[in-house]
């Protein structure tokens, strides 16, 4: 992707947050570089949203725009470290939106302020699971609110597996050999080496000892040859799971929304060993240069059930608010997967950060196998 085609795609919200720090990288374009277009003119209350790519539509917070003539001036980013660095040199945003793996990083960097929750008036109806997250907390205050969640797991053709993993979901499809070479990882250590280690039964996979790091090594290398591929774009999941090319692979909720609208026989597990789950949300700059009220009003607006739906039937993620839920058909739910998040949080497992020597780790382990060493 060129560096022309790359601004027309963020102009017309048509690439995906991930796609954005790969695109950027592979058309030698700084990240965090290109900001969205302007948005036009407005009364007053203009803030500034630091978000990923493909957040910036007025549906996610109409009652801003309706209040305040227009939408906030977006700000992208690709990668949240290379966003907090970013702030760190200056860049002032007013509201960023990071996912909870960041959020302590950011908050210790001293840029953010704490949010007061009382000034929003759909924060009561978010999910207690997600109002409950440590993460979010620190000296008595709150400093992330929780907006959109999702899900990694498995997605499968329906027609090409054996019936047991209809009857019982699990990671384990990701390591049978009746499929070799036709199944898909995530070509990432929160994907690859955390499934593996959910799969091994490991106590805790974001803080793994060097004994349990060796035994993941191990079921790694035996998946390794099994795999069509470990992919980067999410479209070669929704292209190889179409075709037939594969059969199961590591996806998010987005590919099952893709899928479905072309028909292909695809469902997305629960699986019995634990679903994994992200949460992204809102954080407030110490120095945000906008009106603090505006900024209040458009999480608000963020936060009502009405932007909750178009959130979930558009891109199949999840909404903090449970009120969301109720505008969406029961079979559209159950079409996305998420018809019982209450369920989905209690046996969900929710990405934990990962402590960097661990990490180092975990990388080191994860290109010796790919590398066949």
């Amino acid at each position: 992707m060129d560096k022309l085609e790359l601004r027309e795609r963020l102009a017309e919200g048509t690439i995906t947050r991930r796609e954005v720090s790969r695109a950027m990288a592979a058309a030698g374009v700084a990240a965090l570089s290109i900001p969205l277009l302007a948005a036009p003119a407005r009364a007053g209350g203009e803030i500034t949203y630091f978000t990923w790519a493909g957040y910036e539509l007025p549906d996610f917070a109409q009652a801003y725009v309706d209040k305040y003539g227009g939408t906030p001036n977006y700000s992208i980013f690709g990668e949240e470290e290379e966003a907090l660095q970013k702030m760190r040199a200056g860049y002032r945003p007013d509201i960023a939106h990071p996912c909870t793996y960041s959020v302590g990083r950011w908050r210790d960097a001293g840029l953010m302020k704490p949010i007061d929750v009382t000034r929003l008036a759909n924060y009561p109806d978010i999910w207690d699971d997600l109002k409950s997250i440590s993460i979010a907390h620190a000296d008595g205050q709150v400093w992330f609110v929780p907006w959109d969640w999702g899900n990694s797991s498995v997605l499968f053709r329906t027609d090409l597996v054996d019936a047991q993993y209809l009857e019982e979901e699990s990671w384990g499809i990701l390591f049978d050999e009746r499929y070799a070479g036709r199944l898909g990882v995530y070509d990432a250590v929160d994907g690859a080496v955390i499934v593996a280690a959910l799969y091994a039964g490991v106590a805790d996979p974001f803080a793994m000892t060097d004994a349990e790091i060796e035994t993941v090594r191990e079921i790694m290398n035996k998946q390794r040859p099994l795999l069509r591929f470990y992919w980067t774009d999410q479209t070669a999941v929704e292209q190889g799971l179409a075709s037939g090319e594969i059969v199961a692979s590591y996806a998010w909720n987005a590919s099952v929304v893709a899928l479905k609208k072309q028909g292909v026989p695809v469902k997305y597990m629960n699986p019995k060993e634990g679903i994994l789950t992200w949460v992204c949300g809102y954080m407030m700059l110490k120095e945000g240069p906008g009106d603090e009220q505006a900024a209040y009003d458009f999480m608000d607006a963020a936060l009502a059930p009405e932007s909750g739906r178009y959130l979930i039937d558009e891109y199949g993620y999840g909404h903090s608010n449970r009120k969301a839920f109720d505008l969406v058909t029961k079979e559209r739910l159950e079409e996305l997967s998420i018809s019982s998040p209450e369920v989905l949080f209690k046996q969900g497992i929710f990405f934990q950060p990962i402590e960097p020597s661990i990490r180092e780790k975990y990388i080191e382990m994860f290109e010796e196998v790919k590398a066949g060493a």
